[in-house]
């Protein structure tokens, strides 16, 4: 995969915290940064699949009154 540069400006304390959290986790700064992100955008991932699933199951009566109980995949 392709990487892309990406230059952000943090406080000294949040550089430093950046850099002492990556050191004990044995990964660079970049790498550090980089998980972080990718579980924070999993997070809304998971987080918009439970609103979602949520939400159907509030209105599961309301879908089913307008559009029937038969759908694919639930008989």
């Amino acid at each position: 995969m392709a990487k892309t540069q990406l230059n952000v400006r943090v406080d000294e304390t949040t550089a430093e915290a950046a850099r002492s959290r990556a050191h004990q986790r044995g990964m660079s700064v970049n790498r550090y940064i980089e998980e972080l992100v990718r579980q924070d955008a999993g997070e809304a991932g998971r987080t918009f699949v439970e609103a979602a699933a949520d939400f159907m199951r509030s209105y599961e009566s309301v879908f089913a009154e307008e559009f029937g109980t038969e759908r694919e995949g639930r008989r």
